[in-house]
């Protein structure tokens, strides 16, 4: 049976973001697709029996993305987001006994992060709204964009500063239009009603020169509107709310610390009188908000559950909200939960592994079988965990992967992975990239470096600096990969130690352009949307200036030090070859990274490459057309193909 190949991207499904009905009857849940034929996504609503007595049913017609079910209060009615009219995402309600979809909103901009009343009469979101200027579509004639906050674009969102995200209500019947009721060059989120219904808590940053530095905070607005009153007190951010059945707290995903990267986010509460935050998971040592975002910590009765990340899995644990003792798991073992939700002290979750897709669990039960056709279709490689030493003795987790096809005693290249972040972690997932490979005929090798989450935090935050801070990122990360693929090629006879290639994206991507100018053991490399020159970076990234967070000093305090730390620096030393991948989008590693690099190494004659992805942003891997992700694949596998086969 053949593995994964790069056209594969257009059968792959999952299961996210489920939600059990108030009764705790039925979990509503997504099913994402990828369209090939109409090169989109495509994603639809399904319904399934907590008590398993009938298989899941499709809700919601998918012909476009249907997604973010949400139960009214007393369970009759589903509302969703949906772009099946156009091209933003707009509100729907459904009942659940069958019919018609109802469509709320003709909003200009994707409405998000619906949440319901608890009286079921209103509905709040977040939707972005636009400067006047936006009504000129011709940009000929269009006004200029006027800023003066730092935060004026977004990855993947665009630009912000002329289009900040605001709070909305709309009364439920459909009886009026929408209305906003925050303002200001402000951005919010996280809406949430209060138990009484009188007031909405809902994320910002508001205090004077908020754009300047990451702090963020609760805060309070009445749901008639009014003017927001600020709950806590800055000191670093929040991600995530929800509010005590009794009104009098709210669980929150917390951040500590201001211009100290990385750091655990911890769940803690938060006084709804007072603003002070009691946190509760510091004894586990572990970060508490899993990248992507799954969704905010929920309320179980006197308990709280979120989701944790820990040794390349994504769990689910819960805690009790007084503090009267230590976290615990509720949902573990060898994989990345991607969605939960809990209900009377069940709890259901959407879950992914090495080798299969995502899928809907209640009670450790499996539901749904979307991704079973994919995995009898191709065969699909386990990952092993293995453990390098590193230069200074510091052993480090890492897995190997065989190729498909695989045979005892005979030798294949191998693929050394680096993962983005760096304050992320690879781990027990589904990953299309580690399969294609295989596929390819590639023995894959990845790990998770010192700078990685899913470890202690003092693991996250041995690459700070460079300076009194710490060492910097290209140090002892560096020496992580390094023990890693030599540990590989002692201990795996099959992985040939003269066909080695290494690759990643973002800060995997910075890490191997840093690779390639300090050795030349690979004989191939490839650099995606990567930091190349900080120097640079640090001005035009929407976040480049924030790394002071790491570096300990922004740029005008100490250009050398980022100068020392930019893989651009050492171009001189790259004999590799190299390809240079990037998407013309990117605002968070702009396409000036990959350009610096390309010209200094085809000045210096070497063997390089660029390919530049139009209308792509630094998401092209994860969420970029489905046809530039398969295009993607076909090169990278290509370049490795020409120089290890």
């Amino acid at each position: 049976m053949r593995g994964m190949v790069p056209e594969d991207v257009f059968e792959l499904a999952g299961v996210a973001d489920p939600r059990v009905s108030p009764d705790g009857r039925t979990v509503a849940f997504s099913v994402a697709r990828v369209d090939g034929k109409a090169n989109e996504y495509r994603a639809a609503i399904w319904l399934a029996p907590m008590d398993g007595s009938s298989k899941p049913r499709q809700f919601t017609s998918g012909t476009k993305r249907d997604a973010d079910p949400r139960w009214s209060p007393d369970g009759s009615t589903l509302a969703f987001t949906s772009n099946r009219e156009g091209e933003s995402s707009q509100l729907y309600l459904m009942p659940v006994a069958g019919g018609e979809p109802r469509k709320l909103t003709s909003l200009d901009e994707d409405v998000n992060e619906v949440v319901w009343s608890p009286d079921g009469s209103t509905i709040a979101f977040v939707s972005r709204v636009r400067d006047p200027a936006y009504k000129e579509k011709d940009d000929k004639k269009r006004e200029p964009r006027r800023f003066t906050r730092l935060k004026y674009k977004l990855e993947h969102v665009g630009w912000t500063g002329d289009r900040p995200q605001h709070l909305f209500t709309l009364k439920a019947d459909g009886s009026g239009e929408p209305v906003q009721l925050t303002s200001g060059d402000f951005e919010d989120s996280g809406p949430r009603w209060s138990p009484d219904g009188k007031t909405i808590a809902f994320l910002s940053a508001r205090h004077p020169d908020w754009d300047t530095d990451h702090v963020s905070d609760v805060y309070l607005i009445e749901a008639k509107g009014g003017e927001p009153t600020r709950l806590t007190q800055g000191g670093g951010g929040f991600d995530g709310i929800s509010w005590s059945p009794d009104g009098g707290r709210l669980a929150a995903g917390r951040y500590p610390g201001e211009w100290d990267d990385p750091k655990h986010t911890q769940i803690g509460v938060v006084d709804a009188g007072s603003g002070e935050v009691r946190l509760l998971t510091e004894s586990l040592d572990r970060n508490c908000s899993p990248y992507p975002q799954i969704r905010e910590p929920i309320w179980d009765g006197d308990d709280i559950v979120f989701a944790v990340e820990d040794r390349g899995n994504t769990h689910v644990y819960r805690v009790a909200s007084d503090g009267s003792g230590k976290p615990e798991l509720a949902v573990g073992g060898e994989r990345t939960v991607t969605g939960y939700d809990v209900a009377g002290g069940r709890l259901v979750c959407s879950a992914t592994e090495p080798t299969s897709l995502s899928e809907l669990y209640i009670d450790e039960r499996q539901v749904t079988e979307v991704g079973k056709g994919f995995a009898e279709g191709r065969q699909l490689v386990p990952a092993e965990r293995f453990t390098a030493t590193s230069a200074d003795g510091t052993e480090v987790e890492a897995w190997v992967m065989k190729p498909v096809g695989f045979e005892p005693g005979v030798k294949y290249p191998a693929l050394l992975n680096i993962h983005g972040g760096p304050f992320t972690q690879y781990g027990n997932r589904f990953f299309d990239e580690f399969q294609v490979f295989c596929g390819g005929g590639y023995a894959v090798v990845f790990s998770n470096p010192r700078g990685s989450s899913g470890y202690s935090e003092e693991w996250g935050r041995a690459i700070r600096g460079p300076g009194d801070a710490g060492p910097g990122w290209g140090s002892v990360d560096y020496e992580d990969c390094m023990a890693v693929i030599e540990e590989a090629v002692r201990r795996f006879d099959f992985i040939d130690g003269e066909r080695l290639g290494v690759i990643g994206g973002s800060y995997g991507g910075y890490m191997t352009s840093w690779i390639v100018g300090h050795t030349d053991r690979f004989k191939a490399g490839i650099s995606e949307r990567a930091v190349n020159q900080w120097v640079s970076m640090w001005g035009s990234s929407d976040f480049g200036w924030d790394f002071k967070g790491y570096f300990g000093k922004f740029l005008f305090e100490d250009v050398q030090a980022y100068l020392d730390i930019s893989p651009a620096t050492y171009a001189q030393n790259v004999h590799t070859p190299l390809l240079i991948l990037h998407s013309e989008n990117d605002l968070r590693c702009p396409i000036e990274q990959a350009e610096q690099l390309f010209t200094t190494l085809r000045l210096l004659k070497r063997e390089v490459e660029m390919v530049r992805f139009p209308e792509e942003s630094h998401e092209l891997t994860r969420s970029g057309n489905p046809v530039h992700r398969v295009q993607r694949f076909r090169i990278v596998l290509e370049w490795f193909d020409r120089h290890l086969k």
